[in-house]
């Protein structure tokens, strides 16, 4: 949907795979394990950098106008527009080499490993902006945006996450609302080699 990335890059290799500035992450190591809460590469109009993978809603309150303080780590694409969550919200994109699901039941889960079937990057729609904390923290942070299964993925998970075309991400970042709704479906089929994932040590990410 999805539920943890790999990035089989190092930041530098990265930017230079993408013609950019490497900004603030030109050490970052390749990465087997990226779960939600921690920090992630994202493109941005202003270039590569760090944001948390996981969106605390600014300005988000509940019925009794408390804050909502529950991290949104994928939005829908359905609703992404009319959400009151997102309102305000950035774009950014998400590289990676790919990303894990499972399937089964509790204890018993299979982990899948998703990746372009040439080897070829993923990039993931997100939306984004910056929570504000105590004491002047600000934690710039994203949540990646969702849409419904293709034929690949349609037995292992009910979403995935929208994949942008390399020559689309100026568009998601940079467009107005009708050119970023018409990116927001889901990946052609065929396009994906998914094996069982069995040498990822899910409790050290």
């Amino acid at each position: 949907m999805p539920g943890r990335l790999f990035l089989d890059l190092a930041g530098p290799d990265l930017a230079r795979h993408l013609g950019m500035s490497a900004g603030t992450v030109p050490e970052d190591p390749p990465r087997r394990n990226i779960a939600p809460g921690q920090q992630v590469i994202a493109i941005t109009p202003q270039g590569l950098g760090h944001m948390r993978w996981g969106m605390i809603p600014v300005g988000r309150v509940n019925a009794r106008g408390r804050p909502v303080m529950e991290t949104l780590i994928n939005a829908r694409s359905e609703t992404l527009f009319e959400k009151t969550a997102y309102a305000g919200t950035g774009r950014a994109v998400v590289p990676v080499s790919g990303w894990y699901e499972w399937t089964g039941e509790a204890r018993r889960k299979t982990a899948w490993r998703i990746a372009d079937r040439n080897g070829a990057l993923l990039f993931f729609a997100a939306v984004t902006d910056v929570w504000h904390g105590p004491g002047d923290i600000r934690v710039p942070q994203l949540a990646t945006v969702t849409t419904a299964p293709n034929a690949d993925l349609r037995d292992i998970h009910h979403r995935m996450g929208v994949l942008l075309a390399e020559a689309d991400i100026p568009v998601w970042l940079e467009g107005d609302e009708a050119a970023a709704r018409t990116l927001m479906v889901p990946w052609p089929d065929g396009r994906f080699r998914i094996t069982q994932a069995r040498d990822v040590d899910w409790d050290a990410p």
